[in-house]
């Protein structure tokens, strides 16, 4: 009897355990597409062959440079303080003369949930000249997601960033507002991470009880971290930043506040912090120019924001 009781027992915990495992990996592993073919376009491969670069017919470009009669993309790696308080950073400054240049593309060009490529690799499908990882939206289920013109999700939840047809860009209240509402308002782009890095024109100083996106396994955003982000100079004047960090002599991130800083430092008006972290990667003519997770191998992704 009492062996039998034994044998139920263990066969109830094998089978919880196995349970949560499944749970677990059906909520972060397994992937879950809800769209195929999710942001159709003539450029878009999806080939695992060598794509083409799409660029201007007449152009000048280096390798951290890039200048055409649309657009023009100037990238400077900043290198601050030595030993052990180093950071490297790249800073991207963009000028568009048409905000359709600025562009979104998804991991396989599918929408869902744990569906993931490299940056590079998804840039490269889609022929970007410039690429930065986005806000990882395969990771939650929640957010309101605008690419290209397109709704995929609408289910408010933080301090979201848009992206409009203008030019310009603002930072905003997901939930007070609706996707609907925003493509009237000539968003193309949203995206669902923050916080939020500067307002009018100054760096935030206060996180405290900014609502950030905090997802199983990430480690605390208000450390030094990898970084990515983005922010606006004038309507189609961009600048993107790229910190490394977690990497011993070489470089170790930044802080939210010193993030928000760099970017009050370039001019930004506003500025808006995307996944950072093992995610921090900025991709430029083919190459990825900084050096991701300090290793120089990238995380996949679920999205990347592009210049094509």
């Amino acid at each position: 009897m009492k062996k039998r009781k034994l044998i139920v027992i263990i066969s109830i915990v094998i089978t919880s355990v196995a349970l949560i495992l499944y749970l677990l990996a059906n909520r972060y592993l397994i992937e879950h597409v809800e769209v195929e073919n999710a942001l159709v376009s003539s450029e878009t491969t999806n080939s695992t062959t060598e794509s083409t670069i799409t660029v201007d017919e007449t152009y000048e470009a280096d390798d951290m440079s890039y200048t055409s009669d649309t657009k023009s993309i100037e990238i400077e790696k900043v290198v601050t303080g030595s030993g052990s308080d180093q950071v490297v950073y790249y800073v991207a400054d963009v000028h568009l003369t048409d905000s359709s240049s600025l562009k979104s593309a998804f991991a396989n060009n599918q929408f869902g949930n744990n569906i993931v490529q490299v940056t590079s690799e998804i840039a490269s499908n889609n022929n970007a000249i410039f690429a930065i990882n986005g806000d990882y939206y395969g990771f939650r289920e929640d957010g309101i997601t605008i690419r290209n013109g397109q709704i995929f999700r609408d289910n408010p939840a933080r301090t979201g960033l848009a992206f409009y047809e203008d030019g310009s860009m603002e930072i905003y209240e997901e939930t007070e507002t609706s996707a609907e509402e925003l493509i009237a308002e000539g968003v193309t782009q949203t995206f669902s991470f923050g916080p939020a890095l500067v307002k009018n024109s100054v760096a935030i100083e206060d996180f405290g009880d900014v609502s950030i996106d905090k997802n199983f396994g990430n480690r605390s955003i208000e450390d030094s971290n990898p970084r990515t982000g983005v922010g606006i100079i004038s309507e189609n004047h961009y600048v993107f930043v790229v910190v490394d960090g977690r990497s011993k002599g070489y470089s170790k991130g930044l802080t939210l506040g010193e993030f928000a800083q760099v970017f009050e430092d370039l001019g930004a008006t506003e500025a808006y912090n995307l996944d950072g972290g093992g995610s921090s990667t900025m991709y430029f003519m083919g190459e990825v120019i900084n050096n991701p997770r300090g290793t120089g191998e990238e995380r996949g992704v679920s999205d990347i924001i592009y210049i094509q």
